[in-house]
C-alpha cells in the first residue's frame, strides 16, 4: 500500500476512493494495508473528517477475512465495526476456529462473546477458561438446544434468516381472562426485553400478554380477534427467543448470536422459575413441561416478527409474545 497515496486521500476526505482502497487491500490480502485504513480513518476524526464508515469498513473486513492475528486485533471492547453489518464478534468467529483467535485476543468481555459465538456453530470449549464470561453460559451446545439460526456474513452484506414457520390452522379463542400482575411477573418482563431492542433503537413494536389460563388466553389478552396456532417443540421455541434477542430488527444495531442465546436461556429459566444461572438439566425439564405455541392473527406479517404463546399446563398460567418490526 502507497502509505502517501492513503494520506492523500484521507485529507480530501474522499471515502469513495478509500472504500476502492479497502476492496484492492482485502482482495490483494494486505492486512497491515487495511489495519492502517481503520486507523488513518479512525484518526481523521479530530480533524473533522468523518470516515467512520470506512474504518467500520476496513475492519470488518479484517475480522470477516484476515488470519487470526489480524482479526483479533480488531476485537476490541470499544466502538471498532460501529457500522458494520453485524458485531465483529460474530463476524469473526462466522469464519475463524476459536484456535486461530484465542491467542491474540485480550481476556475480556469481547473474547467471551467470541468464544461463545463459536459454541454456537458447534465448538465444544469446555476446556476453556475465560477470564471474563458475563452470559454465564455453557461452553457448549447441549443435546436438547436447537439448532439455532446463524448469520452469515458476505463482503457486501449478510443474512439474518429465521427459523421456519410452522403451519397454522384457526383455534377459537376465549373471552377475558384475569391477568397476571405484570410488574411482579419476571416472565414477562423477560418476554418483553427478548426483543426490546428493536423498540428502543428500531420502530418496533412489542406486546407481551400474561394471563390465569391458556396459551389461546393469553393470545385474546393481546387484544387479537381471531388467531391461527401451530405447537411447536420447546428447542424451536428456544430458536425462535434466540433469533428475536439476536437480531436487530429493521434498524436496530444487531446484538449477535451469543445474545441470542443468552435471552433464549434467561427467558425459559424466568418461564421455569429457575434461579440464574440455571443448571442445563432443569432447564431441559423446564421447557419440556411448559408447551410452546407459534401464532397470527389471520393477516399477513411483513418485516420482523415474533409470535409465541407458551402455557403452563401445571400452574394454570400462560404468556403470548407479539414483537414487529417494519422493514
Amino acid at each position: 500500500m502507497d502509505r502517501d497515496e492513503l494520506d492523500r486521500l484521507v485529507e480530501r476526505n474522499d471515502a469513495a476512493a478509500l472504500v476502492r482502497l479497502v476492496d484492492q487491500l482485502g482482495s490483494a490480502g494486505d492486512w497491515d494495508g487495511l489495519v492502517a485504513v481503520a486507523a488513518a480513518c479512525r484518526a481523521a476524526a479530530s480533524t473533522g473528517r468523518q470516515l467512520w464508515p470506512v474504518s467500520s469498513l476496513a475492519e470488518y473486513r479484517l475480522a470477516l477475512h484476515a488470519p487470526g492475528p489480524w482479526a483479533a486485533g480488531v476485537l476490541r471492547d470499544d466502538d471498532a465495526g460501529r457500522f458494520a453489518l453485524g458485531p465483529l464478534s460474530e463476524v469473526a468467529a462466522s469464519t475463524h476456529e476459536w484456535a486461530e483467535l484465542e491467542p491474540w485476543l485480550e481476556p475480556g468481555p469481547m473474547a467471551a462473546y467470541v468464544g461463545q459465538e463459536r459454541v454456537l456453530r458447534g465448538e465444544d470449549l469446555r476446556g476453556v477458561s475465560l477470564a471474563t464470561d458475563a452470559l454465564e453460559l455453557p461452553l457448549v451446545l447441549h443435546r436438547w438446544e436447537p439448532a439455532y439460526a446463524l448469520a452469515v456474513y458476505e463482503d457486501e452484506e449478510a443474512h439474518f434468516d429465521p427459523p421456519p414457520i410452522p403451519p397454522v390452522r384457526g383455534v377459537r379463542l376465549p373471552g377475558a381472562a384475569s391477568p397476571i400482575d405484570d410488574e411482579a411477573d419476571e416472565a414477562t418482563r423477560a418476554l418483553a426485553e427478548l426483543a426490546g431492542h428493536w423498540a428502543r433503537q428500531s420502530d418496533g413494536r412489542i406486546q407481551v400478554a400474561a394471563v390465569n389460563g391458556d396459551h389461546r388466553a393469553a393470545i385474546a389478552g393481546l387484544g387479537v380477534p381471531e388467531a391461527r396456532v401451530a405447537e411447536v417443540a420447546p428447542a424451536d421455541a428456544m430458536a425462535w427467543m434466540a433469533w428475536a434477542a439476536a437480531s436487530g430488527g429493521a434498524h436496530a444495531r444487531r446484538p449477535g448470536g451469543a445474545a441470542g442465546r443468552f435471552g433464549a436461556w434467561w427467558t425459559a429459566a424466568a418461564l421455569g422459575g429457575l434461579d440464574w444461572p440455571p443448571d442445563p438439566d432443569d432447564l431441559s425439564d423446564v421447557i419440556g413441561e411448559l408447551r410452546w405455541f407459534w401464532w397470527d392473527a389471520h393477516e399477513p406479517v411483513t418485516g420482523w416478527h415474533v409470535r409465541l404463546a407458551v402455557w403452563d399446563p401445571a400452574e394454570g398460567l400462560a404468556w403470548a409474545l407479539s414483537a414487529t418490526d417494519a422493514r
